[in-house]
């Protein structure tokens, strides 16, 4: 009579109970709690911040660059006449010279109105009042950059006819705001690393907190076979998981700040800050912002348990 076999379920809890305790197996003895309650808290304020700073810094970036292609053909000339009705001549002469120069693409005289109203907060003139004289502007489209040899030649071929006309690259005007504008990004910049940095530190304070805490079941698992690498992978993967979270949060809060943000400055209607929009190219580096959170905060916490075990065992 043929014996009956014992059932394959069986068989395999049997194998099973001989096969050694350790290795990665006894790596999970280790909690799996987070590594510290707030810590998902505390990375979504930094993801918030560094969301918000580059945010900041690359509408900056795009601020002067849009000013910057704006400007670039750009130039302005002065008629710095006292004598309304010299003013008056000169200006006309320098409108005729520059439409016939093949450098220039387009020009076109700034109204007497127009300039009284735009000096009118700060001077208090009006269009009646001729106790400031006010220069003669023309506005100059150039057909290639306003560099330094073009502008010397037009000068010097309107110079001749109109003693008092004096020509400026429009983009000259604005060196102070350029400036302003780098030492903006340049803030932005700073504020994106020390962020970084401090966020490192939350991690690597909460690693050894955790390591601290645990020391006696490392090292009961360190007995059992477990590897110094799986240890620090049960850290690396809690730490994710708190860093995914808090990437998470702060990413939403981050977003919503930039389009508040956004909404204020559009309703100030001025066409420098219209510049300032983020392209889709921002919006990829923005939305990368988390994922690299989450990958520097994994990172740390695996370096920082690797090398306090290489000391405590």
């Amino acid at each position: 009579m043929t014996g009956v076999s014992k059932p394959p379920t069986l068989g395999r809890k049997i194998a099973r109970g001989f096969t050694r305790f350790g290795g990665e197996r006894a790596a999970q003895l280790v909690p799996q709690a987070r590594l510290a309650g707030p810590m998902p808290w505390v990375i979504a304020i930094m993801v918030t911040l560094v969301v918000i700073a580059a945010a900041g810094g690359l509408a900056m970036r795009n601020v002067a660059g849009s000013a910057r292609a704006e400007l670039a053909g750009g130039a302005t000339v002065q008629i710095l006449e006292a004598l309304p009705q010299e003013r008056e001549r000169q200006a006309r002469v320098v409108e005729q010279l520059l439409e016939s120069s093949p450098e220039v693409a387009s020009t076109r005289r700034v109204p007497d109105e127009e300039l009284d109203a735009l000096l009118e907060p700060w001077l208090g003139i009006d269009a009646d009042n001729q106790a400031v004289p006010v220069p003669a502007l023309i506005d100059v489209r150039l057909r290639g950059d306003a560099s330094k040899d073009v502008l010397d030649d037009l000068q010097a071929s309107i110079a001749q006819r109109a003693p008092s006309a004096r020509i400026d690259a429009q983009a000259s005007w604005l060196a102070p705001v350029f400036g302003a504008l780098a030492s903006l990004q340049y803030l932005a910049l700073a504020l994106v690393v020390l962020l970084a940095l401090t966020s490192v530190a939350a991690v690597w304070l909460a690693a050894r907190s955790a390591l601290g805490s645990n020391r006696g079941t490392i090292e009961v698992v360190h007995m059992l076979g477990g590897t110094d690498s799986q240890i620090a992978r049960i850290f690396e993967r809690s730490i994710g998981f708190d860093a995914t979270l808090g990437g998470a949060v702060g990413l939403t809060l981050g977003l919503g700040a930039i389009l508040l943000l956004g909404r204020q400055f559009a309703a100030l209607g001025s066409g420098m800050m219209s510049g300032g929009a983020l392209g889709w190219l921002d919006w990829v580096i923005i939305a990368a912002i988390p994922l690299l959170a989450v990958a520097l905060a994994m990172l740390t916490a695996r370096m920082t348990v690797l090398a306090a075990l290489r000391r405590m065992l």
